[in-house]
């Protein structure tokens, strides 16, 4: 499950400076993980970055645990779509 999670991660060196994004947004994962760690809900960051699902916040905080555990985390690189 954690690799159907992942793949909702991209990087694309012409978007976002190549900082990992949820696909087809350009909302960082730095940035989901910052507020999830500020104390935001679910809701409430969906409710601030609409189109984004349960599923991309959940993305996020498994691309989070995968780089604490290995040193990089394999993601598709091109098409943020």
């Amino acid at each position: 499950m954690q690799e159907d999670l992942l793949n909702r991660i991209t990087m694309n060196p012409d978007i976002c400076f190549g900082k990992p994004c949820i696909r087809g947004h350009r909302i960082w994962v730095t940035l989901i993980l910052d507020l999830l760690a500020d104390g935001r809900s679910f809701d409430q960051i969906k409710g601030d970055y609409p189109g984004i699902t349960d599923l991309d916040i959940r993305a996020c905080i498994a691309y989070g645990s995968k780089m604490a555990r290995d040193p990089f985390v394999e993601l598709s690189v091109g098409s943020s779509r």
